[in-house]
């Protein structure tokens, strides 16, 4: 008997916890399972051509509504060149309408649902072993096909997250890909658009457990643990344990990145995190809307005046990656107060602004309560918000081409000099993202890919159409020379260019540059020096011109550990 368990990732540095959950948790039946990973960029007819090479008795699929789509695609062909194979899905995205995917999808034989551990095991007992029947086994529906039914058998209660078993048996497998890992399931919250609020009981997974398999990664010096838990500083003292042991074991390379709630941060652990190495760790904070009626629709509990003052005090350590999140499409958001959610967020100083659009899951509260705010969503994966009673259709799609503008031009890092600028000449940040994302559409850039150097020429040919307008007259012309500066001192923040843009000013000269580089102390072979006719830097920062000739050495060989911005030093001429 040979049992396939399919993942089919978002992408190819992804790789799926729960199969290899599933495979350490059937020690007895090790053997007979295999491991096939896949991503959505593969086509349907490979994965297809892979599964039925393997010629397995029982293929199992992970499902989320990433992929939902494409699983469903493969095991309609699958049926068809392997009838007598037994097809399982499992996850998040059949978990909570098992009955109904049973119905639609006619090559499926059944579905796990819920957390799988325990009933992965009874399957492999049913099915190896003979032992037992199907509707002996908690948390499954299954087809009855020569009675043509489906019957769903008792829930499953959740597991003590110490019978868990570690997935990572073999870390060279996972080489060169994010490491995912678990120390608790459950969320205190109660989030209407989250499916991690149906279990409100937090199971925490024991800390001498945790620290001896994180271990593990540090060890094998991985370059990043994601950390998978809904909110992981909900119980303090195993949030500071954890933060505690990786500070002790740091070994200088490997990044934890958690999903936390800031404003539950209290004074003793934002002193502790300032400790931490320089990109260490990273968070991830859920802010979704500023908008109190929003919050409160939404059944979200959050103190946004201590969450800003928390985010502001990790920002002054700058030793962590902070990543912020806005949720479009929401009850009682509109148009004008998404922007305002979206323009107080940001000045916040977010290093990732996510502007993600409201997806209606399966089994959430938001399902049910869609209609009350006339919540239109599409009907396939991922049900994606089209409009609600407050937000057009016309809407969303600007709202997402200033998604568009801002991971371009703020998400990437290469541009934050010229937009830090370019926010001085706007009413407010979410203007200038609007008329980048109007010029992009009118123009037609957004149909097309644009390489790094690209990006820059078509933010200087915004600038002299769109941007200048908004300048005097009289200074158009300066304002004009320093914005192509701006552009230089971002672009050779990045790397050393082979070759300079067509709007640069003449390079200095090598002898000049390596008398700069000398007095400096930098090494010549892996840096730059760029002569500037403004001080771009204090212009930047004040949006006032400051006619002052100044000389800026780059250094490549240290950079800075969160944005990876070369090292700067000034040399005044």
């Amino acid at each position: 008997m040979k049992i396939l368990l399919v993942a089919v990732n978002a992408k190819y540095i992804h790789s799926n916890l729960a199969v290899y959950y599933l495979r350490n948790c059937v020690e007895k039946y090790k053997e007979n399972i295999k491991i096939a990973e896949y991503t959505i960029n593969h086509l349907p007819d490979d994965i297809l051509k892979g599964i039925y090479k393997e010629q397995a008795d029982v293929v199992a699929f992970s499902c989320y509504i990433w992929n939902i789509e494409m699983i469903t695609q493969v095991v309609t062909e699958l049926r068809k060149v392997q009838p007598k194979a037994k097809i399982w899905f499992g996850g998040p995205e059949v978990s909570y309408d098992a009955e109904e995917c049973l119905r639609s999808i006619e090559a499926l034989d059944g579905i796990m649902v819920g957390e799988g551990e325990q009933t992965f095991l009874e399957l492999m007992e049913y099915y190896v072993d003979q032992k037992s029947t199907l509707d002996q086994i908690k948390g499954i529906a299954y087809k009855r096909r020569t009675q043509n039914d489906i019957v769903m058998t008792p829930i499953r209660m959740p597991i003590p997250l110490d019978s868990v078993p570690f997935p990572y048996d073999d870390m060279e497998r996972f080489r060169n890909k994010i490491i995912y890992y678990e120390s608790s399931r459950g969320c205190p919250f109660s989030c209407s658009y989250c499916l991690s609020s149906i279990d409100k009981k937090v199971r925490l997974r024991s800390l001498d457990l945790v620290k001896q398999e994180l271990k593990v990664f540090l060890d094998y010096k991985v370059a990043q643990v994601k950390f998978v838990d809904r909110t992981f500083n909900c119980n303090k003292k195993h949030a500071m344990g954890i933060w505690q042991f990786i500070k002790e074991q740091d070994n200088g390379i490997t990044n934890f990145h958690f999903e936390i709630s800031a404003d539950l941060l209290d004074d003793e652990e934002i002193e502790f995190l300032k400790t931490l190495r320089p990109g260490q760790i990273q968070f991830e904070i859920g802010v979704q809307s500023t908008n109190p009626e929003t919050v409160a629709a939404i059944h979200r509990k959050m103190d946004y005046p201590k969450l800003c003052r928390n985010v502001k005090r990790i920002h002054e350590g700058h030793n962590i990656h902070q990543h912020l999140d806005l949720i479009a499409g929401l009850p009682f958001e509109d148009y004008a107060s998404f922007l305002k959610s979206f323009d107080d967020v940001y000045a916040l100083k977010p290093d990732q602004f996510q502007l993600g659009f409201l997806k209606i899951l399966k089994g959430s509260f938001m399902e049910k309560d869609s209609i009350n705010h006339q919540i239109v969503y599409q009907d396939r994966a991922p049900y994606e918000v089209l409009m609600t009673d407050r937000l057009s259709y016309a809407e969303v799609l600007k709202l997402k081409g200033i998604c568009e503008m801002v991971e371009v031009y703020y998400n990437s890092g290469q541009f934050t000099y010229s937009i830090e600028f370019l926010e001085h000449i706007f009413s407010r940040p979410s203007s200038l993202y609007y008329e980048l994302s109007r010029y992009y559409e009118q123009n037609g850039l957004d149909r097309a890919a644009h390489n790094r150097l690209k990006r820059y020429e078509l933010l200087l040919d915004f600038y002299k159409e769109v941007v200048i307008k908004l300048i005097d007259p009289n200074e158009q012309k300066s304002y004009t020379e320093v914005f192509k500066e701006i552009l230089i001192l971002d672009l050779y923040l990045r790397e050393n260019l082979k070759s300079r843009p067509g709007f640069a000013h003449k390079a200095l000269d090598y002898s000049t540059m390596r008398e700069t580089l000398d007095a400096l102390g930098i090494n010549r072979r892996n840096s730059h020096v760029e002569q500037f006719t403004y001080d771009v830097i204090s212009t930047c920062r004040t949006g006032l011109l400051v006619c002052k000739k100044v000389r800026i050495a780059f250094d490549y060989t240290e950079r800075d550990p969160l944005n990876k911005a070369a090292k700067m030093m000034i040399a005044e001429k």
